[in-house]
């Protein structure tokens, strides 16, 4: 039989600070009295004692009368009690507190976090099998990505496209003209150098008037090629994965593709038209600014006559040795486009893994394009060119 009004529990706050409890038929009062505040308040966890006793509670209400100046003790006090009413069934009637502490403590879960899951051992073949997977997802998913944009590209020059002139003339422009300095200074140091390391070797031979064949053959066939792909790597590269990662965190990759426009379209195929189209620009550029920066060392440095080196040089080159240089930055243009966009598009949402998609997109690069000259020395070497 549930007693009439009695005090049944009360805290053990000497200082009259704290709680105490009424108990009237089926409801009991919990009057809150005093400052709840931390390090001046004792929390007594007398509640939940209370409500296991009298198992024939239905409700468990407040008085706030005497509540003074109170923070955070008091919530996890009264999270605490709410979640022993659940427990037991007991109805927890929320009407007497202050109403700011009614929206916190509905900010609060009901129930207690479960701990979480213990991290179960992996074994070396399954951490290897899961490494394996996703190599071969990620190669399915640029292979897919290339095939794609080669179609979109295709297409493109037939003029069926859906993608804006805007953004392909703005990635132009910045795979372009604003690349040009960078690409001048690069350039122009490495002709430079290639004229002062051949100059030591062909001295000893008396074969100084063959640094302009050494300039322009090495500048031509591998230098301008090689040098400009890693510097757009390093710029334009890492840019196209930087801008693509921040629509990602950002979200507007998510609203493009809620809109239904196509990514390839949007983002993807103006930067792999772009850097296709730009980089054969600058090497033929860096080409010539790199046997400029030969042509003063051998003039200003080695005493070398500017009509001989100029006559040798022309002499030295040949349309296949050009056509070849252009292929490789036909190649390479596409290879940083792809691989920047990629990485891009695989970026997390935060922060921090934009830099990290715009350090991953120019080692990717950079390596890449290094590879892919290799592979290209390698057919040559193969086809006696």
């Amino acid at each position: 039989m549930a007693k009439a009004e009695t005090s049944d529990v009360t805290s053990d706050d000497p200082s009259g600070h704290g709680w105490t409890s009424r108990i009237h038929g089926a409801t009991t009062v919990v009057s809150l009295q005093g400052d709840w505040l931390v390090g001046e308040t004792y929390v007594d966890r007398g509640v939940s004692r209370l409500l296991h006793e009298y198992g024939s509670l239905d409700r468990v209400g407040f008085d706030t009368e005497r509540l003074g100046h109170w923070d955070t003790t008091l919530l996890v006090f009264l999270s605490q009690l709410r979640r022993a009413s659940a427990h037991y069934n007991i109805d927890f009637d929320e009407t007497g507190l202050p109403s700011t502490a009614r929206r916190l403590l509905d900010l609060l879960p009901l129930r207690e976090l479960s701990a979480a899951p213990a991290i179960r051992s992996i074994s070396i073949a399954q951490d290897v099998g899961v490494q394996v997977i996703g190599i071969w997802a990620e190669i399915v998913a640029v292979t897919t990505l290339v095939g794609e944009a080669t179609l979109a590209t295709a297409s493109a020059l037939r003029g069926h496209t859906r993608m804006r002139r805007i953004d392909l003339l703005t990635c132009m422009q910045e795979a372009g003209l604003e690349a040009l300095p960078i690409v001048s200074i690069v350039n122009v140091l490495v002709g430079a150098i290639l004229a002062f390391v051949g100059s030591i070797e062909l001295r000893r031979f008396g074969a100084d008037v063959y640094i302009a064949n050494l300039v322009a053959i090495a500048v031509l066939r591998e230098m301008a090629a090689l040098m400009t792909a890693i510097v757009m790597s390093g710029r334009t590269g890492g840019a196209y994965a930087a801008q693509i990662a921040t629509m990602q965190g950002s979200e507007e990759i998510d609203a493009l593709r809620s809109f239904g426009i196509p990514l390839l379209d949007y983002l993807i195929l103006p930067r792999v038209l772009a850097l296709i189209s730009m980089m054969p620009i600058l090497y033929l550029y860096g080409s010539a600014i790199g046997i400029v920066g030969g042509f003063a060392v051998a003039v200003a440095m080695l005493k070398i006559s500017p009509s001989i080196f100029m006559a040798q040089a022309a002499g030295a080159v040949t349309l296949a040795e050009l056509l070849f240089g252009l292929a490789k930055s036909v190649a390479f243009g596409a290879l940083i486009a792809i691989a920047g966009c990629r990485v891009g598009l695989r970026a997390g949402r935060s922060a921090a893994d934009v830099g990290r998609a715009a350090t991953t997109a120019v080692v990717v690069g950079i390596v890449g394009v290094i590879a892919l000259d290799a592979v290209f020395a390698v057919c040559a070497n193969t086809l006696d060119f």
